[in-house]
């Protein structure tokens, strides 16, 4: 039996190079050094003022809970539907959460949590609306979160990695998804350097493992890669939205790590193409709704065709039923 075809996620299928990891990086406790030659790196790519605005972590799933805790306990308000572990984390940290589709209602939290660009629809936020939102919720002492994991991918103007010294603004940024290794688990939160150190003491020495410091520091520092998996990127993502339009699929958003698909018989393609062994990302509450990521093979990009097209053949054949 073959494997299955795994679409269910935003990763990046085309990993960055493996390379050979120093022995140090396993016999040792990670060196100082090396995590603040991370967080260097890191301020450069991400845009963020200087080193003293990163916090570098075991991946920005540890960081929700922690990042909710930098306010006490009031309303936290989430602009939804997006990704649900950030209102987990925010009622973990003793927030009264809510989900919201109305931005200006935002205002009204004392903890206002916007991944921009939004999974699974690819919504953006732009820039001057997100400082606007913090300076309101800075002024009584709120904060608002920016959880920007596929922003390697979005408009990166739109990113507040550079305004976060202003105070009142967190900015979260995944490693994994872009460079295709969720499983190294590293992530940053950004912020001013106040909630940085508080954040850091938090983690103490040794948070980020010595394999996830080496990857990180050689992948962030490599822009010419970078920008070359952001043109393929761009490629695979045109040439998915051509295949699911040739069978009438709908492509209603998303980025170019993943598409966001809105159709009727969003549960039937699902059920179909997950019968066929290709996985996508469907959605409980939004049965209308489904996440598409990349192919990472021609055999992949074969099989999602195939499965595409008896699925469509079904659907021809139950029209043709109806009207016997």
């Amino acid at each position: 039996m073959l494997p299955f075809v795994d679409l269910s996620t935003g990763i990046n299928p085309h990993s960055y190079p493996l390379f050979d990891l120093p022995a140090t990086s396993l016999w040792r406790l990670p060196e100082a050094g090396r995590g603040r030659e991370l967080t260097e790196i890191a301020a450069g790519t991400y845009g963020a003022p200087s080193p003293a605005n990163v916090a570098a972590a075991p991946g920005t799933q540890i960081l929700l809970p922690r990042v909710a805790s930098l306010v006490r306990p009031g309303k936290a308000m989430v602009l939804g539907p997006t990704y649900a572990e950030h209102a987990r984390a925010a009622a973990i940290a003793g927030h009264e959460v809510i989900e919201t589709s109305n931005f200006e209602a935002l205002a009204e939290a004392d903890l206002a949590i916007i991944v921009n660009p939004n999974n699974p629809d690819g919504r953006i936020v732009e820039r001057d609306r997100l400082l606007a939102l913090a300076e309101r919720l800075r002024a009584k002492g709120g904060l608002l979160v920016v959880d920007e994991a596929f922003m390697d991918v979005g408009p990166r103007q739109h990113s507040l990695a550079g305004d976060v010294e202003q105070g009142g603004i967190v900015v979260l940024r995944s490693f994994g998804k872009f460079f295709g290794l969720a499983g190294l688990r590293l992530g940053f939160a950004l912020s001013n350097a106040w909630t940085v150190e508080r954040l850091d003491s938090q983690f103490g020495p040794w948070a980020v493992a010595g394999p996830a410091l080496e990857y990180g520091i050689r992948a962030l520092a490599d822009i010419g890669w970078q920008d070359a998996m952001r043109a393929s990127l761009t490629e695979a993502s045109t040439r998915l939205d051509a295949l699911f339009g040739r069978f009438g699929v709908p492509v209603a958003g998303g980025t170019t790590l993943f598409r966001y698909l809105s159709l009727p018989d969003a549960a039937g393609l699902f059920s179909a193409l997950g019968g066929a062994g290709v996985l996508l990302r469907h959605f409980a509450d939004r049965p209308h709704v489904l996440r598409a990521g990349l192919p990472g093979s021609e055999q992949e990009w074969q099989r999602l065709e195939s499965a595409l097209a008896e699925w469509a053949l079904g659907r021809e054949d139950q029209t043709k039923g109806s009207k016997r």
